[in-house]
């Protein structure tokens, strides 16, 4: 089955690159280039495994125009970290109390990097992307963001609300995201630029993983639907909704471009070995 080649290929780089980035955790120059280069090794390997399991063309990640599409989805997701902490400390949530570290900020890129290729090969480029062919956009998105949101209970300070939250903001908007722009790096980048804003920027925790040391020395105080508690601010009320409106809005650019993908039905005389996604 190509999803599960594909899938397996994609996740031992993301282990691999994992576990030597949390080898060099206290070297921020080491663990930036160890990102880094997670990063692009998976975006290789993931290119490769599609050539030999569908021989074609990984378009999805082509590089013309890779640059640009990355800084647009990055812009976006800052931008949107960036809203979600302004409503918090708008009501006395978030309180900055001098500046952090930047060596700090150094090595939260490259680990950031690294988990928004990875992530987003996996679960986008693999997962909703085989799944959709079969079932179509819509329970594909559904699924898949689920199962992301899920992942993340795995996390020191995860909660059933902090993955629910997860799965709406992040599972679905991403899923969304690709659907509406049929290729990768606006979602990578998009997953880049909030987690770059969350740890690297504004200090805070990120999806449970503990406290972050960024350009910021800052703290977070209040109820736990505003702020999002343990969990970080991803686990806020604003942060869910800033997901669910930008979902709604990639799904309307994905509907109006005709990218939107029907569930596909089998005819009567089709016979069921033929309703695999093995290709």
């Amino acid at each position: 089955m190509r999803l599960v080649k594909q899938f397996l290929a994609v996740a031992a780089v993301a282990f691999i690159g994992g576990q030597g980035v949390a080898a060099v955790q206290g070297n921020p120059w080491l663990t930036l280039i160890l990102g880094l280069v997670t990063a692009v090794l998976a975006v290789v390997v993931y290119g490769w495994v599609v050539r030999r399991t569908e021989h074609r063309a990984p378009t999805e990640v082509a590089r013309a125009g890779a640059v640009a599409r990355l800084g647009r989805g990055a812009l976006i997701g800052a931008a949107m970290f960036a809203a979600v902490i302004a409503n918090i400390a708008f009501l006395d949530g978030y309180h900055v109390h001098g500046l952090g570290s930047v060596t700090g900020a150094v090595g939260l890129v490259g680990f950031m990097a690294a988990a928004a290729v990875t992530e987003e090969l996996l679960f986008r480029g693999v997962l909703f992307r085989v799944i959709e062919e079969r079932i179509g956009t819509w329970i594909s998105l559904l699924l898949t963001g689920v199962v992301f949101g899920l992942m993340h209970l795995f996390n020191p300070d995860a909660t059933l609300w902090g993955a629910t939250a997860i799965a709406i903001e992040a599972g679905f908007m991403l899923a969304a995201c690709y659907a509406a722009t049929r290729n990768l790096w606006v979602p990578i980048g998009l997953h880049f630029g909030w987690n770059l804003a969350a740890g690297a920027i504004f200090s805070v925790v990120v999806s449970g993983n503990g406290e972050s040391k960024g350009l910021l020395d800052a703290t977070t105080s209040g109820q736990a639907l505003v702020t999002g508690g343990d969990f970080g601010p991803e686990g806020s009320l604003y942060a869910v909704a800033a997901g669910a409106a930008m979902t709604v809005v990639f799904m309307w650019l994905a509907h109006r471009r005709g990218h939107i993908v029907p569930r596909r039905r089998r005819t009567a005389g089709e016979p069921a070995a033929t309703a695999t996604v093995s290709r």
